[in-house]
This record gives structure tokens, C-alpha cells and sequence, in this order.
């Protein structure tokens, strides 16, 4: 396999590229940044951005499949930024696949394409609501729907959608949880009791490389968007819990409803965009909503059509990730 990863430097997609090289693939890497440790794996970095139509057709030159993993990921933020990363990168990167007569597409996605702000629990398919909360959901939809669109004969496409993506190296969710739980600034939104679909870092890209390689034209897979999380959901309050328990983090204490959480973060956006302030509101609708509703996800259409196999346990996840980061300085 000749692959192109776009965003192979970030957390899922270093993942990518960890497990292609090890198996001998040829891996090329677009991201805007440097990353050393792309070298030191043997794949071949392309500085450039998604956005920018030449330096995708430049680098998906000579490769047969392509990860599209890259995108502009967050709660908060400017439209036009989410719309340039994710819908525009993604058109980017259709329009080289047929340049270049590249065969298979492999897109990471995400729940949030479907998440309607209430329960969803052990949902296999869903519909794209009529209004997203953000504008990440809503540019991930569009781009999902784009990719889908484009399976055919010449061009095998499959979305991904793991949820929650976690473990050791996390940039994203685990360092603002712990760093709010470390100051007492975390709550729990709503019962406490909801369950969610959680995805540790190597089950997602181990998903990624299996439908890679049952993915060609007229596959049962091809043309499909699949949940890819961990099987079995957890109650995300207890499991955070322990987690922080692991890390000698203190457990969270005290709840709000999720109705006042989804006020709050309705104030909060209303003052982040009527004043133009910098940074992420302290909350949002679709924060409040993602910490205090179950959302669990069906993984047995990825498990028949292309064989998903998780190959970490949870327990085991869980001593990987507390023991990273039990290693890392506090600051």
C-alpha cells in the first residue's frame, strides 16, 4: 500500500502511520506542521494544508489510497475557519483522488455529524439532524455527505466515525477535563448516570487500517459511514472517576442539570460572539448536551462489513493511559 495521510502528525493520524510503516507501507504525510517523529517512522512529510488544493494534488502524487484524516476539530470558532479545514480540505482531496486515478478513500468523520443534543443509545444508523449546534458538526456532515457522494467505480469511499477519541498523547479532551478536575472547576452535567461510546486511540486506527483493506469498489463496505468506538459503551462519570482516580487526580464532585449546563453554555456563546472574545466559551449547548446525554454507537455494520476488531481492552487502556500520564510533568 502507497498511502497518503492527511493530518499524520495529529493523535489519530500518527496512529495511522505508526501502524502502516510497521507492516512496510509506504506512507506520505501532508500536515501544516513539522514532525520529527514522522522521520524517525520512515514516512515522508509534505508541509502544506488541506486547504490549499496544490499541495494536496502534490502530495497524493503516486499514492493508491488515501486517509483523510486532517480537520479543523472544536466547539468554538469562526465559520469561515471550520468551512476552509474540513468542507473545502475535503473537496481538495476528492479532486486529487481523481487526478490521480486513486482507488480507495478512507474518511474520519464523527458522531457529531448525527448527534441531535438528546439521548441516542446503541444507535447503528442515524439521520443528519436538521441543525447542528456548532459549526464542527455541521462542516463534518457536509464533508461526510461529499464523500459518500463520491463512491462509485473509480473511487471506493467509506467514512469513519469513531467518538471520543482517548489514551496516552491526547491534546484534546483529557488535558481540559483533568486540568478543570485538578482546580475543582469540573462538574457533573445531569444524573450522572448517562453512558457513552468512547474510542481508544489504537481501536480507531486499527479500524482505519481494516476498512482500508476490505475497502474497493463494490465492497459492501464502499459508499458507508460506520461508528467505530470501543464495543461496549462506559457510564462516563464513574469512568472518568476512575481514570482520575489512576492519575491521583481528585474525583469530580457536585452536578447541575443538564437543562441549566445547556443555558449556561447558551449565555456563555452569546457573550463569546457579541463581544468577539478569544478562546473557547467556559461552556456551550453542545458541550453541556455531549457531558450529560447517553450517546452510544453499534459497531456490528463495521464488525460484518469489513471486519472491525478493537484490538485494546479497556482495562489495559486505561493502565496505558494513567501510566502516561502519571509520567508526564504537571505542567
Amino acid at each position: 500500500m502507497n498511502a497518503l495521510v492527511t493530518g499524520g502528525g495529529g493523535f489519530l493520524g500518527l496512529e495511522i502511520v505508526r501502524r502502516l510503516r510497521a507492516r512496510g507501507d509506504t506512507v506520505t504525510v501532508l500536515a501544516r506542521g513539522d514532525y520529527p517523529v514522522l522521520a524517525e517512522l520512515g514516512a515522508r512529510l509534505v508541509r502544506g494544508d488541506v486547504a490549499d488544493a496544490g499541495a494536496v494534488l502534490a502530495a497524493a502524487a503516486g499514492t493508491d489510497i488515501v486517509f483523510h484524516v486532517a480537520a479543523k476539530a472544536g466547539v468554538w470558532g469562526k465559520q469561515a475557519d471550520f468551512e476552509r479545514s474540513n468542507v473545502t480540505g475535503t473537496e481538495n482531496v476528492l479532486a486529487a483522488c481523481k487526478a490521480h486515478g486513486i482507488a480507495r478513500l478512507v474518511y474520519t468523520s464523527s458522531p457529531s455529524v448525527v448527534f441531535d443534543g438528546v439521548d441516542q443509545v446503541d444507535v447503528s444508523e442515524a439521520p443528519y439532524p436538521v441543525r447542528h449546534e456548532n459549526h464542527y458538526a455541521d462542516t463534518k456532515a457536509r464533508a461526510e455527505r461529499l464523500v459518500l457522494a463520491a463512491n462509485g467505480p473509480d473511487l471506493a469511499t467509506i467514512a469513519l466515525r469513531p467518538h471520543l477519541i482517548w489514551g496516552p498523547r491526547d491534546p484534546h479532551i483529557l488535558p481540559r477535563l483533568l486540568a478543570r478536575a485538578r482546580t475543582g472547576r469540573l462538574r457533573k452535567v445531569g444524573s450522572g448516570t448517562n453512558r457513552v461510546s468512547i474510542t481508544y486511540v489504537d481501536n480507531g486506527a486499527a479500524a482505519h487500517i481494516q476498512a482500508a483493506d476490505a475497502l474497493a469498489p463494490g465492497a459492501p463496505c464502499a459508499g458507508r459511514a460506520y461508528f467505530v468506538n470501543d464495543p461496549v459503551g462506559v457510564a462516563l462519570w464513574p469512568w472518568l472517576n476512575d481514570l482520575f482516580g489512576r492519575i491521583g487526580v481528585p474525583a469530580v464532585g457536585g452536578s447541575v442539570p443538564v437543562g441549566v449546563a445547556r443555558a449556561a453554555g447558551a449565555l456563555a456563546e452569546a457573550v463569546w460572539w457579541l463581544f468577539g472574545l478569544a478562546g473557547d466559551p467556559p461552556m456551550t449547548r453542545f458541550v453541556a448536551s455531549q457531558l450529560g446525554t447517553s450517546h452510544t454507537y453499534d459497531v456490528g455494520p463495521a464488525v460484518r462489513d469489513f471486519g472491525y476488531t478493537p484490538e485494546v481492552g479497556p482495562e489495559e487502556a486505561l493502565e496505558r493511559t494513567a501510566a502516561w500520564w502519571k509520567s508526564r510533568p504537571r505542567g
